[in-house]
């Protein structure tokens, strides 16, 4: 089982759209068997709440069903997950501070796939929870599901 974690700040916006994108996808290639996904925040001040309303919407909108609880990442995360996705610099850093060097998987920023395949012109996500950029959040999370997907297929033989 490929294990995939999605990290933002507070778990209420990016990481669980990723979260509901990614599964959604990973269902449709009918992968759901192989990949287990997984979101997670940095910080503790959402724990228990479910996704933020603008997240939902935009989910909604796209037809992907998602009604994940926010939950904060812990240093077991490190060992149970093979592709740990930060969704900024500043989240990617606290992951690291957390490693202290040592990870089991693949510890990078979400959209690192997604430029390095020139679809996207950036690796960070930008967080919606203050300006509503919601559709905008989306469209690049779409993307860099599409991404990692094609990705964990190739390196996986999936």
């Amino acid at each position: 089982m490929i294990k995939v974690l999605f990290v933002c700040l507070g778990n209420i916006c990016r990481s669980p759209m990723a979260d509901g994108v990614f599964q959604h996808k990973v269902n449709q290639a009918g992968l759901s068997k192989q990949i287990m996904v997984d979101s997670a925040g940095t910080g503790s001040w959402h724990v228990g709440d479910s996704a933020h309303k603008g997240t939902l919407a935009v989910l909604k909108k796209h037809h992907i069903p998602y009604d994940g609880r926010a939950r904060q990442f812990v240093r077991r995360d490190l060992s149970d997950f093979d592709y740990i996705l930060a969704m900024d610099s500043s989240n990617l850093t606290t992951i690291q501070q957390v490693m202290g060097g040592e990870s089991d998987g693949d510890v990078r920023l979400f959209l690192s796939y997604a430029k390095a395949k020139g679809i996207v012109d950036r690796e960070t996500v930008p967080d919606p929870y203050y300006d509503n950029r919601f559709d905008e959040v989306y469209d690049l999370v779409n993307k860099g599901c599409d991404a990692l997907l094609a990705h964990i297929q190739e390196v996986h033989a999936l």
